[in-house]
């Protein structure tokens, strides 16, 4: 068996950027002491998702940069610790403020950074620059050698393309950073995408001691049959409870691997030259909403 760990870092963030460092660090080597190939932050640590209820000025300046030291901290870390870390911020460049993911290898090399697509324009989101693109890249494991990893940003969640996207890109895995309740419906949403796109998911929220968030962190495996089975099988491999803590979750990406070239879904039965309508920009009631 070739199993990578995922270690989701459901913790609550502090009050100062440098306070989210300390405690970044110190549950990034927790996740190391349980063995851990891949760590993940939940949405936005840098600031916490701190950003409802509190004038934009106050929180637009706790923006910081993708070569920042905050950041520049946790590429030094994974070498150290021999272990990819996806770290999360509240990002400032050229294009203005993104909400954003950037993915180091265990030799501390930047190998994704990807800020979200689908920002929230009906809320606070709308300050934000969307991201411009899905990207994927491949990780080195010491456990499992490569893997192709994808990324999603909460609200990216909620629309069927952004995982399609990634498995055509070639995504075995996906991380989601998130921070909102995740009950039945956004449960459902995950599981969906790992079915339908025969790949991993594997989404890190806050606890329930922050606002608007439940833990509740999640890896779906999009395993649905084995031949063991007669009909299909759960592919959460695990969920977390509502509590802070690191969870790990096993996944067995040679079994992964051999569904993906066996398997119905994905990419092998499509039939993309009827799907002229997923490109049109055009918006008409009853979806039409005034800003």
């Amino acid at each position: 068996m070739k199993n990578i760990k995922i270690a989701l870092l459901q913790i609550k963030p502090c009050d100062r950027l440098d306070e989210n460092l300390k405690k970044g660090i110190e549950y990034c080597k927790k996740a190391k002491e349980m063995r851990a190939d891949i760590a993940l932050f939940p949405e936005m640590w840098s600031n916490g998702y701190n950003i409802h209820d509190r004038p934009i000025d106050e929180w637009k300046a706790e923006a910081i940069t993708a070569d920042s030291e905050f950041v520049n901290t946790f590429g030094e870390l994974a070498k150290d610790l021999s272990m990819a870390i996806g770290i999360t911020l509240l990002e400032k460049n050229e294009k203005g403020l993104r909400n954003t993911l950037i993915l180091f290898d265990r030799f501390g090399e930047k190998k994704l950074t990807y800020a979200k697509v689908h920002t929230c324009n009906f809320d606070v989101e709308q300050y934000l620059t969307p991201g411009d693109d899905f990207y994927v890249c491949t990780l080195d494991t010491a456990t499992c050698g490569e893997i192709n990893i994808g990324a999603m940003i909460c609200y990216d969640r909620e629309f069927p393309e952004s995982a399609r996207i990634l498995m055509l890109k070639g995504a075995e895995l996906i991380l989601v950073p998130n921070a909102c309740p995740m009950e039945i419906n956004r449960l459902s949403q995950l599981r969906g995408r790992a079915f339908e796109n025969m790949l991993a998911i594997a989404t890190c929220n806050y606890p329930e001691t922050v606002p608007d968030c439940n833990g509740n962190s999640t890896v779906f495996d999009g395993v649905a049959y084995t031949p063991e089975l007669s009909g299909s099988r759960d592919t959460c491999i695990l969920q977390a409870d509502s509590k802070e803590g690191v969870y790990v979750a096993e996944l067995d990406l040679e079994q992964l691997c051999h569904y993906r070239e066996t398997e119905v879904h994905g990419n092998t039965y499509r039939q993309p030259q009827k799907y002229d309508a997923l490109i049109d920009t055009k918006i008409a009631p009853p979806f039409i909403r005034n800003k």
